[in-house]
């Protein structure tokens, strides 16, 4: 059954159900839809074409819904194929008709439908021009990269309907009814995620009209409740949190990083994170894991190493994020190898390269199997990503054997040991609050006045079998220790 939208918009597109795979990468289990419209009036335009692999179906809804008229206009939105695809074949059959589209859309035609004469034949709109069809009049917004150069949007002034282009748009044929958040939420972060500032620009540009229905060119027609589906598009454009939680994605080759992440699904569970959602990045779906790293507040990231890199379905899946702008969260890191791990500093390496990401320590290390002796470590970084929580409205609660510390950033004696570091060794030190157990918590517990300090030399792998201190660094402590001394402040 054909949607609905107004006594003379009428619904034209088709579902396609045997296509296995969208743009050649993302798996579509419910088809997906090409939308298209047409408006009748004293002038009747043709709102975009769809896919070539289903033109015969479109053919025939267009024909019935003409009733042997003649189109005046095809108004394109969006030049990707999947809407664009019978451009030629309308033209070829309507000598007369005019394409209405952005100047960088008729710019494109060419490099689509060679063979294909445009001269004359086209009309280049730009921000805010009209087109009256009637008693329906077509106003036009510019919408660069969201997701092309070329789109643009269109506002019906009579019936108050935003056709949308590939904004608004879900994954799934219209025949298949479900859930529209979920399907929508994948298609918007692997097809606009990387263009949130330009969905603000455009969300900018809607919030000035009176819109009473939506008419993208994927999936269900919107009309009940827009704040719900306009809220959300806030949301994912503004890279903010949709769902505070926490997601865990893995990339394991013989199950020993697999264990790990189960065991930190677990433990986070255990001391009360809201939510607490896991991947398999080898046999999952990449882009549902690319939409969870982004509904979700936090990310955990668990992975093997592999020829001294990562495993590569994780460096897949971090390269992915990268390139759809993931940005403002929290993330922490476990990472496994027998005899060399090295997949904790390439994840730290890419991450470091997205906006506003931090990296909450401590590092887990596995080395093979996960053992008793990780847990302390497991154990850390869980409290490390839950304290987080708190910002979000959360109650947290933290039990162990000692008491925290937290550290006093305008203490006396850190302000003498920075003075010692510059004199000794002539730049300045960095000075950090870590998630750490330390006998700071323990003594100041009981000496509440007492001024503390916690340095050392520098430790690899602490609270394992395989834990160790670095020689050369500790004569470098041993010196700036006795400098302390001689320069520590009186009370």
């Amino acid at each position: 059954m054909k949607p609905t939208i107004t006594e003379t918009i009428r619904y034209i597109g088709v579902d396609d159900k045997d296509i296995d795979l969208f743009e050649s990468q993302y798996i579509v289990p419910n088809g997906i839809s090409y939308n298209s419209y047409l408006i009748d009036d004293e002038k009747i335009a043709i709102m975009d074409t769809v896919d070539l692999r289903k033109s015969e179906d479109w053919w025939k809804n267009l024909e019935e819904a003409l009733q042997g008229r003649t189109p005046d206009y095809l108004v394109v939105h969006h030049m990707e194929p999947d809407h664009a695809g019978v451009i030629a074949e309308v033209l070829d059959k309507y000598p007369q008709l005019q394409i209405v589209a952005s100047a960088r859309a008729i710019q494109m035609l060419p490099l689509f439908f060679e063979g294909t004469e445009f001269e004359g034949r086209t009309i280049a709109v730009k921000e805010g021009d009209t087109l009256s069809l009637g008693k329906h009049t077509l106003q036009f917004f510019m919408a660069p990269m969201v997701h092309w150069p070329e789109v643009m949007v269109s506002y019906d002034q009579a019936d108050k309907v935003v056709f949308s282009a590939d904004g608004f748009g879900k994954f799934g044929a219209l025949s298949h009814e479900e859930d529209w958040a979920c399907e929508a939420r994948r298609y918007y972060f692997n097809i606009c995620g990387k263009y949130g500032v330009q969905v603000q620009a455009l969300l900018k540009k809607l919030a000035t009209l009176d819109v009473t229905c939506i008419c993208p060119l994927h999936g269900p027609i919107l009309k009940e409740n827009l704040g719900y589906y306009i809220g959300l598009y806030d949301t994912w454009s503004k890279y903010e949190v949709e769902t505070e939680g926490v997601f865990i994605a893995y990339a394991s080759i013989h199950g020993g990083t697999a264990k790990a992440a189960h065991k930190m699904k677990e433990i986070l569970l255990a001391k009360g994170a809201p939510k607490v959602s896991i991947a398999d990045l080898s046999r999952d779906d990449m882009a549902e894991a690319v939409e969870d790293a982004f509904r979700m507040g936090k990310l955990i990231v668990a992975a093997s190493s592999y020829d001294a890199n990562v495993f590569p379905p994780m460096y897949d899946f971090l390269h992915h994020l990268q390139l759809k702008n993931y940005q403002k969260r929290r993330v922490g890191i476990i990472e496994n190898g027998s005899w060399a791990p090295c997949a904790g500093r390439i994840m730290t390496e890419m991450l470091e390269k997205m906006k506003e990401i931090e990296i909450v320590g401590p590092m887990v290390t596995i080395r093979a199997r996960m053992k008793q002796t990780d847990l302390p470590a497991m154990e850390a970084l869980a409290d490390a990503i839950k304290a987080t929580l708190e910002f979000a409205g959360f109650n947290v609660v933290l039990s162990g054997s000692y008491d925290g510390w937290n550290p006093n950033m305008e203490s006396p004696i850190l302000k003498a040991m920075l003075s010692s570091y510059e004199a000794l060794y002539g730049k300045r030190p960095a000075v950090t609050a870590i998630h750490a157990g330390l006998e700071c918590g323990i003594i100041g517990s009981n000496y509440p006045g007492l001024d503390m300090i916690s340095f050392g030399p520098t430790i690899c792998y602490p609270h394992s079998p395989d834990e160790k201190v670095e020689i050369a660094s500790v004569e470098k402590f041993y010196d700036f220790l006795l400098h302390t001394l001689a320069n520590a402040p009186k009370k």
